[in-house]
């Protein structure tokens, strides 16, 4: 028998309309949850159907959404416990629609049951998601966007353990402060037991068993939790569906009927909220791992339509090369990890994944994992500075067409709660401050700036171009290497000089250009002037943002 079954989910192909699904804020969706109710365009319909009399092992539960227009959405019910089995749906029109339940066997409470809720558009929407709707990747493109076509940057957070330890207070407070520093992405680890987490602070696992498990409807419920609050304080979910770094993961040492199974169950669960879907975290996709990650990706995402798929490598690797088929695998993710040597450097702006974008099909291209802020360097063993932050951020988003990047903060990615503690089973990443301290470090505050610089730039046409350059210090010294990005119509261009300096573009680069200097640490701009040979001074030796726009 099989967990699948059990717990009411159904193959991937009768997910189609969980793909655009989103989260209204608590309030809303709180009013979707009876039959009737109305519910804002891109926010959410609840449901929950008890059923009556023997339930037998293997049940099924599938709804019918039919549209004012008539087109109809078929999507998983899932499990909650006990008798109880749930839908949830994002209307992507407005006006009436229809729904009616089927369930395999026919179950008295499952099977045949029908209702009605109204949709309509949302006068003053709260946040940004529920404006211009949820994420997806532009077609043809190399950045993400708004169901309105709307361009979606993503400046992420990592809270690896966030939802499973902090307190609903702490959790507000969190998200409060990121929202604040425009953050728009919170990547987090969806299910416990992993490496760093063996239950949540409930003591519960997502799981039970290892071999034909069972689904823990109790772990859900304070995700559910998490993730409501993420989409109400206007940020997108990303979780990490099962993590599969070392073999006492769940994302190694569970069958891949199972690992199928309990994605299939988050599928259904949350894809009617803002997300996008990290399906595993830190697996090296080598020889071995990389055909069962495909047959996995295929089984949960292959069939139809569904918010964006990527997934998370171990460090200083790039295995997407032989991944080009792989049409459900949407946003190539990569982490350049935590290393400072010269070579890591020389892999961070001049790595694999800087190399043969153009080659179709066209997917952005994100650094899930830059050197976090205060972890332990691999080869110095000195933590990391928020200089050695803002250069991997500026370095990533220049050195492949613009997408966006993830910050992460050591001590944050773990919620630490005590101080002067090593996160578990990390202990080589240096002592944490707490997860309130950590929210504080520069770096961490500093990425406002990079998401003010980048929304005064049509960033999404942005291009690595060093052809600007008729230099490169970085030629002699990888950690002085400049990096330069180009408008596609060639009316901006963004360098970045990590140590100041003489710059020296080429001068059909700068003809007709106003210049400005942008200060990453403070977001302050200051007048630049190149000289006669196309040379550019930086205002002092810490790293500077140039930016050069063609006069009109």
């Amino acid at each position: 028998m099989h967990v699948l079954s059990q717990m009411g989910i159904v193959p991937a192909v009768a997910l189609v309309a969980l793909a655009f699904a989103p989260c209204a804020g608590a309030n809303e969706v709180d009013k979707a949850k009876s039959a009737g109710a109305k519910v804002p365009l891109w926010g959410r319909f609840e449901h929950a159907f008890t059923a009556t009399g023997l339930v037998p092992y293997e049940t099924e539960l599938t709804v019918e959404f039919t549209a004012p227009s008539g087109k109809k959405y078929t999507v998983a019910g899932f499990w909650d416990d006990d008798r109880t089995w749930r839908v949830r749906f994002m209307p992507l029109e407005t006006g009436v629609w229809q729904y009616r339940t089927r369930s395999r066997p026919e179950i008295p409470g499952l099977d045949g049951e029908s209702g009605q809720f109204e949709c309509h558009p949302s006068a003053t929407p709260a946040t940004a998601l529920l404006k211009h709707g949820p994420v997806r990747v532009a077609s043809g493109a190399y950045h993400l966007e708004h169901a309105d076509g709307t361009p979606f940057f993503w400046l992420g957070d990592t809270v690896w353990t966030g939802p499973a330890f902090s307190s609903q207070h702490d959790w507000q407070t969190y998200l409060e402060a990121r929202t604040a520093d425009r953050y728009s992405i919170v990547q987090f680890n969806a299910i416990c037991p992993w490496r760093t987490a063996p239950t949540d602070a409930d003591g519960q696992t997502a799981f039970i068993g290892h071999k034909g498990i069972r689904i823990n409807p109790k772990y859900f419920r304070r995700l559910d939790e998490r993730m409501d609050a993420i989409n109400a304080a206007g940020l997108v979910a990303a979780p990490v569906l099962l993590w599969a770094h070392k073999q006492t993961d769940p994302g190694n040492y569970l069958s891949e009927e199972d690992a199928i199974a309990l994605i299939r169950y988050e599928v259904a669960r949350y894809s009617a909220h803002h997300v996008v879907w990290i399906l595993a975290g830190d697996n090296p996709y080598d020889k071995v791992s990389a055909e069962r990650w495909k047959r996995i990706g295929r089984a949960v995402f292959g069939a139809g339509p569904h918010a964006p798929v990527l997934t998370h490598p171990t460090g200083e690797n790039w295995p997407w090369e032989t991944w080009n088929d792989e049409k459900w695998l949407d946003i190539l993710g990569y982490q350049s990890g935590h290393g400072d040597s010269p070579a890591t450097l020389t892999w961070l702006h001049s790595g694999p994944h800087t190399r043969g974008f153009e080659r179709a099909p066209a997917r952005p291209i994100i650094n899930l994992e830059p050197p976090y802020e205060d972890h332990l360097g691999y080869e110095s063993r000195k933590p990391h500075s928020a200089y050695n932050v803002r250069r991997a951020v500026y370095w990533s988003l220049l050195r492949t067409p613009t997408a966006g990047v993830t910050y992460g903060g050591h001590g944050l990615w773990s919620w630490q709660t005590v101080e002067g503690k090593t996160p578990p089973d990390h202990a080589y990443t240096g002592v944490a401050k707490t997860w309130w301290q950590a929210l504080e470090m520069p770096g961490s505050k500093q990425m406002r700036h990079v998401v003010e610089l980048f929304k005064t730039l049509p960033w999404w046409h942005l291009r690595p171009a060093q052809h600007l350059l008729d230099d490169q210090p970085g030629a002699t010294d990888p950690a002085r290497f400049v990096a330069a990005a180009q408008t596609t119509d060639g009316t901006a261009a963004v360098l970045y000089l990590p140590v100041g300096g003489t710059i020296v573009c080429k001068r059909q680069a700068v003809e007709q250009c106003t210049a400005t200097w942008f200060d990453p640490r403070t977001g302050e701009r200051r007048p630049a002037t190149a000289r006669a040979d196309g040379c550019f001074e930086a205002p002092d030796t810490q790293d500077w943002v140039l930016l050069l726009r063609k006069q009109s």
